[in-house]
């Protein structure tokens, strides 16, 4: 793995996910787009993770789209730009779907690109001066690959605002409109982070990656027969599980399960 990603798993299960292109505003190109994609997919494979943090150095969080990378897009065939399109959307995809907790540490600015990351997580911690922006119609370009996680967040009406306007939306702002679950200080950012990321450990794993799944089972469907027989399917599966098992044991024996011992 490049050094412009720097990747590191702690030994309670934390893997922290480190854009390390300050120097470009942590601006992705086409190789970062891959370098993430592949750390998601062994991430989504290996137990030993169950929480992700999703970070950046230097001033600001993610420019989005790195100018060099872009101009050379602008040269591409269309078929190398749907190609290239692809790519980012599969990146898109696989982080707002993957079955741990993802938790994005946002400092500075999100641009584009970086507003879709945000998005994309379960949870989003900034500061009062992080500044998100959906700035791509001032290039003659629309938000198109990561328009379905942005609505998703915020909700339509919000999003065509943003995606018109390409307006900023700062700290407390961006919490009210859902971009954010959480505003501190800026010196209390990684204290917060590692709190939430704490909690999360406290609760099973299977368990977290299933709620993550029945929220947006729930949210895709109509509250009809069926959907509400595949609930009921669900909560079974889990009770007849080793984990939900030794949850209810615990509790009823007043001790810690399992996962808490690690």
């Amino acid at each position: 793995m490049s050094n412009e990603l720097e990747v590191a798993l702690s030994t309670n299960g934390i893997l922290q996910m480190t854009m390390n292109r300050p120097e470009v505003h942590n601006a992705f190109d086409d190789h970062q787009i891959a370098r993430f994609t592949a750390a998601l997919d062994e991430a989504a494979i290996n137990p030993s993770v169950r929480v992700i943090i999703i970070a950046s150095n230097g001033k600001n969080f993610s420019a989005g789209g790195d100018i060099n990378y872009m101009r050379r897009m602008g040269g591409n065939s269309y078929e190398d730009n749907l190609a290239d399109g692809g790519k980012l959307a599969r990146l898109m995809k696989t982080l707002n779907g993957i079955s741990k907790p993802t938790i994005a540490r946002v400092q500075g600015a999100a641009m584009g690109g970086g507003v879709g990351l945000v998005s994309c997580c379960d949870f989003a911690i900034g500061t009062p001066a992080s500044k998100l922006t959906l700035s791509e119609v001032k290039l003659g370009m629309i938000p198109a690959t990561i328009s379905p996680y942005v609505v998703m967040t915020i909700g339509e009406k919000a999003a065509r605002r943003l995606f018109m306007s390409a307006q900023t939306v700062q700290g407390h702002e961006a919490l009210a409109l859902g971009f954010f679950s959480a505003v501190v200080e800026e010196d209390q950012l990684d204290t917060a982070v590692d709190a939430l990321a704490a909690t999360l450990l406290k609760n099973a794993p299977a368990a977290v990656g299933l709620s993550k799944q029945l929220a947006t089972m729930v949210a895709a469907g109509d509250i009809n027969d069926q959907l509400i027989s595949e609930t009921v399917k669900l909560i079974a599966d889990v009770r007849d599980s080793d984990e939900g098992r030794e949850g209810l044991s615990a509790f009823l024996e007043k001790r810690a399960p399992s996962w808490q011992q690690n």
